[in-house]
């Protein structure tokens, strides 16, 4: 992947808003030559037109970072390189070329690969044993949170309403949860013995009840669950209605996913969960227990502080299992996740789970050069009887390395000489001599020599230029 170049957004931006070149040129007080030369990466970009460019085209400085075009060329290099399309290897410079001058196009490739996808399991008889044939919707949602950065103004707005009405401290706000459930909607909140589930509402006799497995900071947030479905209902639905999900199945887990952000919003007030942030220096265990919530809560929360003019440190998100499969993801701070098959055995989110409970830190490098701080830990949730292994997943965070100056996990550290090579998947990954390799690059041809065994259980061929 080719490294990020601010000239394609800028061109990108500026065409978003049916701005000639000459038109931005004026606004910016250079000629419309100077910034032509700027769009193709001929020029560099001095920090004050820098800022003067996210001023005229009114985005935040994180938006001239590239990271939507990196999202893209990630998703797209995925596509060509799937050996059953049965295509010819399709040059970098003109992946990234389709990335940056054709987003639409580009997504629409990706809309196409997806749903080719589903046909072809779909063929290949893929279906449950009732004859029903397995389509999840939760790439289209995934999708849906994405393309919002992981920040929805109007729930933010209900939670905000609903919490200067509570007008208490965190300590308190499970019980004032509690109260509000009882006093406005005649809710009976029961703790109980609760079979095949951690939380039932019955509407007939208006009681909700809560596992007697589930931890108190799990037990405030279905209360904040409870409370945003009774009384934010519009305010999702609004964002449904924009969203347009494609399937039913997709709005019905669309409307959880928002639900569950309300109530990570009502126990985690934005600007009050802001300031701890910067003030703990984004210490998720004691920012956790400032609020009452879960580690897992926190962090989700702390990729969702995306608002314009108050935005804090963009973060990414990631649940993973023991298995590799990742249940959630979020990534503001524009790290590329590959949308197909696992991550690096390299990656801290990985390492994690060799020393359950303890938060792992890792300077990663990428292929491209970018540099995250990542951090990792390991959660476990409450087995459901004695005999069956509890719930395990890896808690993942990461920020691009110029912000780790504000992240307490960067202490200590030497950024220039920590960095550890990680590389997006092993298909998709040309370091040749990663010993932690599972499979060999999908681009490159493998060259076997039973005279030497190198470091990589695969050797591959250079990829031959154009």
């Amino acid at each position: 992947m080719t490294a990020p170049q601010i000239g394609r957004t800028i061109r990108r931006l500026r065409q978003e808003r049916g701005l000639s070149q000459q038109a931005l040129a004026v606004r910016l007080g250079i000629s419309a030559s100077y910034l032509n030369l700027i769009e193709h990466d001929q020029r560099a970009v001095t920090a004050s037109l820098l800022l003067k460019l996210a001023e005229t085209l009114g985005v935040e400085l994180a938006e001239l970072s590239g990271a939507s075009e990196r999202q893209l060329e990630v998703g797209l290099r995925e596509v060509f390189s799937d050996p059953l399309l049965g295509v010819e290897a399709v040059p970098e410079t003109e992946v990234s070329a389709l990335a940056a001058s054709a987003p639409q196009a580009a997504r629409a490739v990706l809309a196409l690969y997806r749903a080719w996808r589903v046909a072809r399991e779909d063929a290949s008889g893929i279906a449950l044993p009732s004859g029903r044939r397995v389509l999840l919707p939760n790439e289209e949602v995934r999708d849906i949170f994405d393309d919002r950065g992981n920040y929805f103004p109007t729930l933010e707005s209900a939670a905000e309403a609903i919490d200067s009405e509570l007008g208490v401290l965190p300590a308190e706000r499970n019980h004032a949860l509690a109260e509000r459930l009882r006093r406005r909607h005649g809710l009976t909140v029961l703790v109980r013995p609760l079979e095949g589930a951690l939380r039932a509402y019955d509407p007939e006799t208006r009681t909700l009840t809560l596992s007697e497995q589930l931890p108190r900071e799990s037990r405030g947030f279905h209360l904040a669950f409870q409370l945003a479905l009774l009384e934010a209902r519009d305010a999702v639905e609004q964002v449904v209605s924009e969203a347009a999900p494609s399937t039913p199945e997709a709005g019905a887990l669309l409307r959880i996913g928002l639900l569950n952000y309300l109530a990570g919003a009502l126990l985690m007030p934005y600007q009050p969960y802001l300031e701890s942030a910067r003030q703990l220096r984004h210490d998720m265990e004691a920012l956790a227990a400032r609020f009452g919530v879960s580690f897992e809560q926190a962090c989700q929360r702390l990729s969702t502080l995306q608002r314009p003019g108050a935005r804090g440190v963009p973060f990414f998100f990631l649940r993973v299992d023991p298995a590799g499969n990742v249940t959630k993801r979020f990534s503001a701070a524009g790290f590329p996740f590959p949308r197909y098959g696992g991550s690096c055995p390299r990656w801290v989110v990985h390492l994690a789970f060799s020393t359950p409970g303890v938060i792992r830190v890792q300077v990663a490098s990428l292929p491209d050069g970018a540099t995250f701080l990542c951090f990792a830990r390991t959660v476990t949730g409450p087995a459901a009887r004695w005999g069956d292994p509890p719930p395990v997943h890896v808690i993942a965070m990461g920020c691009s390395l110029s912000r780790a100056s504000e992240v307490v996990y960067a202490d200590g550290l030497d950024l220039s000489a920590a960095a550890v090579g990680i590389g997006l998947s092993c298909r998709l990954c040309e370091r040749p001599d990663c010993r932690s390799r599972a499979f060999p690059p999908l681009e490159h041809r493998l060259a076997f020599d039973p005279m030497r065994r190198g470091l990589s259980p695969f050797t591959f061929e250079a990829k031959p230029t154009r």
